[in-house]
C-alpha cells in the first residue's frame, strides 16, 4: 500500500543521453540524498519506515497479507484469499495503541484537507539532510483523492486523543483494473503516512489492514500499489528517467551535479528547446475533447496488460487541466477535426529547504501520451516543450508503455533504483515494463 509516482524526483543524468555530443558524466543527476529520500518515501508508502532490508518488521506484515511469495513464479490468474463477501468482513474498526482513535478524514473540508496537506508536508518525505521535501498541494490532494464515485471513508486517518491532531493518513479510491485477460474492481492505494515521531507505534500496518476492512466491506477485494522496496511480490519493476528542463537551476540547488569536463554553458546548450511546440494543432485539451480522447486512451491502453479503465467523467475527472495540478493536450486533425493525439503531465514540486534564492523545485510527471497520426518522440518532445515554457525544471518518466523507445533521444537520463508495481489478494504472470499501462500519482 504506497506512494505513486511521487517518488521519482531524484535521479538522472545531469550530463543526458546525448550520445558523442554530450558530455560524459559519471553522476546521475544524482544528489544522493535526494534518492536516499524517495527510497525513504517509498518505504514508508510500503507499510516500513525506512530502506529496504532496514525493517524486517515491514517485510514480516507482507509475509501474512494474500500476496505472491517472492520465491514463487506466478503463472495462474485470479484471487489469492478464498471468496467472501462483506457479510464475513470484521464490522469493528481495528484496535490502535493506547492514545490514538480513528477518523475518517472529509477531503471536502478545507481544514481538514490541510490538515493532511501539513501531515504529508512535514512527514511523508524528507531527505536526511533537509535539502528537499515534497509538496503535495493541497489542490493536487483534491485532485488525487476524489475522483467520481469515491469513497469517503476510504480517506482513513489516525488522531492522537489527546490533542485531536491527525497523524496517520491512508488513502484509497475505486480503479477498474485490467490484469490480463481479466478486468476486476481494485482499490488503488495511496499517501500512506505516520508522524515522524510515532513511527516506532507501527501504525502502518493497522492503517493498511483497516483501509482494506473499508475496501471489502463495499465488496471489492483487490488493490494496486506501488513502493520503491522489494515486497512480496512485484507484478512488474519499472524505472523511472529524468530530463534537465533547467540544469543550471539544478545544480546551484545541488539536486544534480556538474560532470569534471562539463561547463553549465554546454549543458544549457545540451537541453536547450524549441520556444514553441513543433506539432501542428496542438493545444490544451477541453471538455468538448474528452469523448473522444478518452476513446482513444482506451484504445492505447487496451495493448497493454495491466491498465486502468477510464469512463469519460473519470478521464474528464484526471486529464482535463487543472492549474498548479495536470497539463494535459491534444492534437486536433485541421481537416476532419477529430483527436488523433494527446498528451499529459502532471506537477509534483518540492520545497528546496536552505537555500538562499530558490524555495522551489518544479517537478513534471509523464502522465498519459498517446498517438495515432504523429511520432511518440515528437509527441514527448512538445510536452517537454510545454512543461519548459510553464517554468518546470525537470521533466520525469517511467519507461513504462511507449516510454523507453523515446528516453534517449530526448535526452532522459536513468534514475537510481526502481518503482514496484503490487497487486493485492490478485495473482497474474508478471509485466514487463513495456506491458505496464498504469500510471499512480
Amino acid at each position: 500500500a504506497g506512494g505513486g509516482a511521487g517518488g521519482g524526483a531524484g535521479g538522472g543524468d545531469a550530463g543526458g543521453a546525448g550520445g558523442a555530443d554530450g558530455p560524459t558524466v559519471s553522476g546521475k543527476l544524482d544528489q544522493k540524498k535526494m534518492v536516499k529520500m524517495l527510497r525513504q518515501q517509498y518505504a514508508r508508502g510500503a507499510g516500513g519506515d525506512g530502506e529496504k532490508g532496514k525493517n524486517p518488521e515491514a517485510y514480516k506484515f507482507w509475509t501474512t497479507q494474500p500476496v505472491p511469495r517472492l520465491d514463487e513464479e506466478v503463472e495462474r490468474h485470479g484471487p489469492i484469499d478464498d471468496p467472501k463477501t462483506p457479510a464475513d468482513v470484521r464490522q469493528e474498526p481495528y484496535p490502535l495503541p493506547g492514545g490514538f482513535e480513528w477518523s475518517t478524514i472529509d477531503t471536502t473540508d478545507a481544514e481538514q484537507l490541510t490538515e493532511v496537506y501539513d501531515l504529508l508536508t512535514n512527514n511523508y518525505v524528507e531527505d536526511d539532510d533537509s535539502m528537499f521535501r515534497f509538496d503535495y498541494s493541497r489542490e493536487f490532494l483534491a485532485w488525487a483523492l476524489r475522483p467520481p464515485e469515491y469513497f469517503p471513508d476510504w480517506h482513513v486517518g489516525v488522531r492522537q486523543i489527546s490533542n485531536k491532531k491527525l497523524r496517520g493518513f491512508i488513502s484509497g479510491i475505486p480503479a477498474l483494473t485490467h490484469a490480463h485477460d481479466h478486468k476486476v474492481m481494485m482499490c488503488e492505494i495511496n499517501f500512506l503516512c505516520v508522524h515522524k515521531k510515532l513511527r516506532s507505534k507501527r501504525l502502518a500496518p493497522v492503517l493498511i489492514k483497516e483501509v482494506t476492512r473499508r475496501v471489502n466491506l463495499k465488496d471489492i477485494w483487490q488493490a494496486v500499489y506501488t513502493a520503491g522496496v522489494v515486497l512480496p511480490k512485484p507484478v512488474s519493476s519499472c524505472r523511472y528517467y529524468h530530463r534537465s528542463l533547467n540544469p543550471k537551476k539544478l545544480i546551484d540547488v545541488e539536486f544534480s551535479r556538474l560532470a569534471p569536463t562539463q561547463t553549465v554553458p554546454r549543458l544549457v546548450r545540451l537541453y536547450k528547446l524549441p520556444a514553441k511546440p513543433l506539432l501542428p494543432g496542438l493545444r490544451p485539451m477541453e471538455a468538448k475533447d474528452v469523448p473522444q480522447a478518452c476513446a482513444l486512451l482506451k484504445t492505447y491502453l487496451s495493448r497493454f496488460k495491466l491498465w486502468i479503465e477510464f469512463d469519460e467523467a473519470e478521464f474528464a475527472h484526471w486529464l482535463l487541466p487543472r492549474e498548479g495540478v495536470v497539463n494535459s493536450f491534444v492534437v486536433e486533425d485541421p481537416d476532419t477535426h477529430l483527436i488523433t493525439d494527446m498528451g499529459s503531465f502532471y506537477h509534483l514540486p518540492s520545497t528546496i529547504m536552505r537555500h538562499p534564492r530558490h524555495k522551489l523545485l518544479r517537478a513534471a510527471y509523464s502522465f498519459y501520451n498517446v498517438v495515432s497520426k504523429h511520432s511518440f518522440a515528437d509527441l514527448m518532445k512538445d510536452m517537454l516543450i510545454m512543461a519548459a515554457s510553464l517554468g518546470f525544471d525537470v521533466f520525469n518518466a517511467l519507461n513504462l508503455q511507449e516510454n523507453q523507445s523515446v528516453l534517449e533521444e530526448l535526452k532522459f537520463g536513468p534514475g537510481d533504483g526502481n518503482l514496484q508495481y503490487y497487486l493485492y489478494n490478485w495473482a497474474c504472470p508478471s509485466v514487463k515494463p513495456e506491458e505496464m499501462g498504469i500510471v499512480l500519482l
